[in-house]
């Protein structure tokens, strides 16, 4: 067993609901088998097990595991090509970038990139966006699980409106993705996402099929895109007689707690009380939101419909893996929104990067915070000490005000060590 001593904040109870941030400091969490077994003052686990060894982290602050709930494993490579909207940046950048998955060696390649980002930001678990080619998403998976990462993620499908080499059928879709999931569904830390790309590019018929193998694999998880931008959102209910956008997924049976979806800057009240009846979650990515100039995320109005909302990084619409600085740009957002945006605390930016992650993909019991019975998913921040961030912590006025340097100031390179179920994927010297 070993003891991890350290100052560590997380926030186990939302503080959308009331909740605040725990912080403590030479708290001690003893960790056997990738399990936290204890959670207490330093001298007092160390008493009830003297022997064991003792890693002292009280050199910078450890917190929970960060959880990204939506990121594109085939645009690491995309990353930065400003100046478009969504359909244009699609159709120049990121499309183009995803059809060169269909050679194996170079899926390879960008998978090791992809994985090394997640890495290196301090992402355990992610929701990924995987690729058109099934071949690209079992490199995915393999390595993933090299890793050690916590991935859910499955073969995008496609049936119109994007280039002809990324296009599949219903047919071939279904076959594909129960195939996909027979094969790595139930690996430790792996699971499978029917991931229809987004009902743009998806007609009835491919959805159908996307819904019937979302019943038949078991265990499935769902995600797509919804409501990014303000085009998109016209053709989609052009393209289905009115039908609202969240109403292409609720129709065809892929809208319910497992499901995911991305964006939702653009939604209606009846759409927001579809999700909150659903329990489906939104992932909100307020980088990609700013870069390709989609809008402003309404978080006041999924709070108040009682929708479920968590963060992802949307790499490459958005500009790096770190959640720390998606945490940063949401605060931003909602500031200029004014009396329509929601004060954002630091305990806020923590909870949406880490437990609000956790529960929109049923790890809640797992991971999202450092308390006993938990899995030992943590990330170690230890900025230089002479650096605008180790100074900040050092004179900072106390957890919440540490926490909010974190936020602003933090970058991949703060990022000292990353353990998921208690296995160290990142050193400070790697």
């Amino acid at each position: 067993m070993t003891i991890y001593r350290a100052t560590v904040l997380d926030t186990p109870v939302d503080p959308f609901g009331g909740g605040t941030l725990r912080a403590e400091s030479d708290i001690a969490l003893a960790v056997r088998d990738g399990q936290i077994t204890a959670r207490g003052p330093f001298a007092d686990v160390r008493a009830a097990t003297p022997d064991d060894e003792v890693l002292d982290l009280r050199d910078g602050v450890l917190l929970p595991g960060f959880v990204d709930t939506h990121v594109h494993f085939p645009q690491v490579r995309a990353i930065g090509a400003l100046g478009m909207p969504l359909l244009d940046w699609l159709e120049h950048s990121a499309l183009p970038e995803e059809a060169r998955l269909h050679e194996t060696g170079y899926a390879q390649s960008v998978a090791t990139e992809f994985l090394h980002g997640l890495t290196r930001a301090g992402t355990t678990s992610a929701l990924v966006f995987g690729s058109h080619f099934a071949s690209a998403v079992d490199v995915l998976f393999t390595q993933a699980e090299q890793v050690g990462l916590r991935v859910t993620s499955g073969l995008v499908v496609s049936d119109r409106l994007l280039r002809a080499d990324l296009l599949t059928t219903p047919e071939r879709a279904y076959d594909e993705s129960v195939a996909l999931a027979s094969r790595w569904q139930g690996h430790e830390r792996i699971r499978y996402a029917v991931t229809p790309r987004f009902s743009y590019s998806c007609s009835a018929d491919l959805l159908e099929a996307c819904g019937a193998a979302y019943k038949d694999i078991d265990d499935a998880w769902c995600t797509s895109h919804v409501n990014e931008n303000l085009t998109e959102v016209a053709e989609v209910t052009k393209l289905f007689g009115g039908t609202s956008y969240v109403g292409t997924y609720q129709d065809h049976g892929l809208l319910d707690t497992h499901t995911i979806l991305a964006h939702n800057v653009h939604p209606t009240d009846a759409e927001l009380d579809m999700l909150s009846a659903s329990r489906a979650a939104v992932a909100h990515c307020p980088t990609s939101n700013a870069s390709l100039g989609s809008g402003m995320f309404p978080l006041a109005a999924h709070l108040h419909h009682g929708v479920r909302v968590a963060m992802g990084t949307d790499v490459g619409g958005g500009t790096g893996f770190s959640m720390l600085k998606e945490g940063l740009q949401a605060y931003f957002i909602q500031s200029l929104l004014g009396a329509q945006g929601v004060s954002l605390t630091p305990a806020h930016l923590l909870h949406l990067a880490t437990t609000a992650g956790a529960d929109a993909l049923g790890l809640r019991d797992q991971v999202g915070e450092l308390s006993a019975g938990k899995r030992f998913d943590a990330v170690f921040v230890a900025p230089a000490a002479d650096s605008p961030l180790g100074v900040g912590i050092r004179h900072a006025a106390g957890p919440d005000d540490a926490l909010a340097k974190i936020f602003a100031m933090g970058t991949p390179a703060d990022i000292g060590r990353v353990w998921v179920d208690g296995k160290q994927i990142k050193h400070d010297t790697w």
